[in-house]
């Protein structure tokens, strides 16, 4: 994809690719109308712009719909963005955006398990690279 940004609507779109891992114009409008009430013509825009960067590609004809899937992963769009995000408002230091997070965050013994295991699994890759 290139430099350029998504929109939160076509990284709305983009998610239903993503759950969905190919669907038809029409099929993502229905999507998207369980959301929010809008025209066809939009959402084939975004989805032709979506096409346009690259994140998405055409795979096959449904009659006259097209069918499309997700060139881009989410951890290809949303590592940017995350980085992004930290430049910005934590000055590129991800340690405030970790605490605050945690701080701000309903987490249950299972949660934090998972996180335990996260940074333990990191730990180690920094081991394994001394």
């Amino acid at each position: 994809m290139s430099d350029e940004e998504l929109s939160a609507f076509e990284l709305e779109v983009l998610q239903h690719l993503w759950h969905l891992e190919q669907a038809s114009t029409p099929e993502l409008h229905r999507r998207v109308c369980n959301v929010r009430d809008v025209k066809y013509s939009t959402v084939r825009t975004i989805v032709d712009r979506l096409e346009r960067k690259q994140a998405i590609e055409r795979i096959a004809q449904q009659g006259r719909a097209q069918v499309f899937r997700p060139l881009l992963s989410k951890a290809e769009v949303s590592l940017p963005m995350t980085r992004k995000f930290v430049d910005r408002v934590f000055a590129g230091d991800s340690r405030p955006l970790l605490s605050h997070l945690l701080d701000s965050a309903t987490l249950d013994s299972r949660d934090i398990a998972y996180l335990e295991s996260v940074i333990a699994r990191r730990k180690s890759e920094l081991d394994d690279n001394d």
